[in-house]
């Protein structure tokens, strides 16, 4: 009896172990992999080297397609990050002009959108905070910097994307590889990096088009589109139906009111397709507000400024009402854009722009250092705008009513009052104690003048009597609701 039972177990564990073996063939070797002779080489060596990268990759439409290894690692002998492997040039890169190679429309579209110049960032006072504030580098006495910030390098850089390098003997320079940047500054000129979306090595449209792909950089405390769209009702109907439209994200299109009815992602709004537009890989192309800045302006402000010729806001906005359109009245549209610019506008005119006005005018004055972040009221400004400030804008824009008020202007109006009013009152005392008298009483009068003005003035108690007496009955009618 007890052969019997060790038998029957034997028989089990055998056939457990043969079905969790045949389930790691089926996942490494797809049926539908096409492996050319090309390639054959490398796909017999990395299946035991690196398995994972050989089971991407055939479970790819790629591999579907007979595109392998060498079609997109192949490289000619004099290019600058061509090394030999095996009796064959490759690069370990792959960029934008290899991806074009198949994919050109995509390619020039991306090459055009803000994505692209994402790692240029080297002036900007992130970059200053991540190199200097929070990091340390060093410089040569040609001004070359010859050891990078750890704090800038597994940080910013790594969703921004920078400069990678190709050291002597071909390989790559470990400050600045690896390196999978949307705006990552390629070694053969090319800017970005297609692999930031499409994750290597098997580029899944729908991997790109789940709301976590865009997250993986849009979120946290200074742009929090990946949080704001899970309060929105557009990530919760998605949240609820993914099961249903999973399958359906993975094919060519994915139309609004079409192949889904409810429920759309970053990828739908921002890139996809309607009936009216194609498939676009210049994220920005229906963006007609930059909510980046301290002060927001319409997104071709600049470029006007400067008499580029680019797509107008009011061309962009259209189009990205015609995705709204997919599932929205005309009316409900044009008044929710009216809530929006509101927003937008409410946080210009009381915040951001009075607030920068004074913090410039008081760098200009020489009553702050010309060194950035060695003040207070450097990183209260900073904070302002580049964290609440982009909080509440992003909230009205994707429908975030927390990030709108709790995280947003709630949270700027306490910084503007309760800190940055009092440490600018502290640089003008400061100002007049060391002979900078005239400067400081030129920002106390400006100061005086805004807070003076309809939108402060209640932290003076100056509100009319009719808005005072209407407040009072308002919150009498509040505590009778809440006393019953």
């Amino acid at each position: 009896m007890v052969v019997i039972v060790l038998a029957v177990f034997f028989l089990v564990v055998l056939s457990i172990v043969a079905w969790v073996e045949g389930g790691r063939a089926r996942l490494v070797h797809a049926p539908d992999a096409v492996v050319t002779d090309q390639n054959r080489d490398c796909v017999d060596c990395h299946r035991v080297d690196s398995p994972g990268i050989v089971g991407q990759w055939e479970l790819s439409k790629h591999a579907a397609s007979g595109i392998g290894c060498m079609e997109c690692h192949g490289a000619e002998k004099e290019d600058v990050d061509a090394y030999d492997h095996e009796g064959v040039f490759i690069a370990t890169i792959v960029t934008p002009n290899d991806c074009a190679e198949c994919h050109e429309k995509e390619a020039l579209e991306f090459q055009a959108s803000h994505h692209a110049t994402a790692g240029q960032i080297l002036g900007s006072l992130d970059n200053v905070l991540a190199e200097v504030v929070e990091g340390y580098v060093k410089f040569d006495n040609a001004g070359n910097k010859t050891m990078t910030s750890a704090a800038a390098n597994s940080g910013c850089l790594q969703c921004h994307g920078a400069e990678v390098r190709v050291l002597a003997d071909g390989k790559l320079d470990p400050d600045t590889w690896p390196n999978t940047g949307i705006g990552r500054l390629n070694p053969d000129g090319t800017l970005g990096s297609c692999s930031a979306c499409h994750l290597r090595h098997n580029f899944s449209r729908a991997q790109a088009r789940a709301p976590e792909n865009c997250g993986r950089c849009h979120l946290g405390p200074d742009h929090p589109q990946k949080e704001v769209y899970e309060e929105s009702k557009h990530g919760i109907a998605f949240a609820a139906n993914r099961s249903r439209y999973e399958p359906m994200m993975k094919g060519k299109e994915w139309i609004p009111g079409e192949e889904f009815e409810q429920g759309p992602t970053c990828s739908v709004c921002h890139m996809g397709t309607t009936k009216n537009l194609s498939l676009t890989h210049d994220v920005g192309e229906r963006i007609s507000w930059t909510l980046r800045p301290a002060v927001s302006e319409k997104v071709d402000a600049a470029a006007v400024k400067s008499g580029k010729q680019v797509k107008p806001w009011e061309q962009r906005r259209k189009d990205m009402q015609d995705v709204c359109a997919s599932c929205h009245g005309p009316e409900w549209i044009q008044n929710w854009y009216a809530q929006y610019d509101a927003a937008v506008n409410l946080y210009n005119a009381k915040f951001g722009i009075p607030a920068t006005e004074l913090y410039k005018m008081a760098r200009s004055s020489g009553l702050l250092t010309e060194i950035e972040f060695d003040e207070e009221i450097e990183f209260t400004y900073f904070l302002l705008w580049h964290h609440e400030g982009r909080r509440a804008r992003h909230g009205a824009a994707m429908m975030g009513p927390d990030y709108t008020q709790w995280h947003g202007f709630f949270e700027i109006a306490e910084r503007f009052y309760v800190e940055f009013v009092p440490q600018l009152k502290e640089v003008i005392h400061r100002g007049r104690t060391s002979g900078k008298s005239a400067q400081a009483a030129r920002l106390e009068a400006r100061l005086n003048e805004i807070l003076d003005s309809d939108m402060h003035k209640w932290s003076s108690g100056r509100l009319s009597a009719a808005e005072l007496a209407a407040r009072k009955k308002a919150a009498e009618e509040f505590k009778k609701r809440y006393a019953q």
